[in-house]
């Protein structure tokens, strides 16, 4: 006679058992992520997107998949081609990046003066205006680089530094 303690022993080896077999075999060769950008590409893509367009076209059009590659300055220091852009002012980069379907973010926004995504973000999230971009650069910085008037009088309205 199987006692209650070897029935529920048994139960819970079984159900491990069953519960992990799918998961092992929904993982074939054919799921393996591609092996990540070099480092040396990325930092150099980065680097272009501050202030080299036909550099960075022809690097994009080499090296697709670098298009939302982020290169690591250290200490949480993350940036994109885009972001280098950003904070450079640099529209036309920022322009033809985000046509090739980079991320945009607020820090883009306000550089490229879209006063309707950053205050639909400020409405939303007031502290978002505490936030930092790439190497600490403030949002009023990012405005100020693209010269974007109308962001520039919101943020000043809001008392933003």
């Amino acid at each position: 006679m199987t006692s209650r303690r070897n029935f529920i022993t048994h139960l819970s080896a079984l159900s491990l058992t069953t519960i992990s077999m799918p998961i092992l075999a929904n993982t074939p060769a054919q799921d393996k992520r591609p092996d990540p950008i070099a480092v040396d590409k990325v930092k150099q893509f980065v680097s272009l997107g501050h202030s080299d367009l036909p550099g960075t076209r022809q690097m994009l059009e080499e090296m697709p998949s670098i298009l939302q590659a982020t290169y690591d300055w250290g200490n949480g220091d993350f940036e994109t081609a885009l972001g280098g852009a950003s904070h450079m002012g640099r529209k036309d980069i920022a322009e033809f990046l985000i046509g090739k379907g980079s991320r945009m973010d607020i820090f883009t926004a306000a550089m490229m003066n879209n006063l309707d995504i950053v205050k639909a973000m400020f409405t939303a999230f007031p502290a978002i205006v505490n936030c930092k971009g790439p190497h600490g650069i403030t949002l009023l910085m990012h405005a100020q680089k693209g010269e974007a008037a109308e962001v520039l009088a919101f943020l000043k309205s809001q008392n933003i530094k």
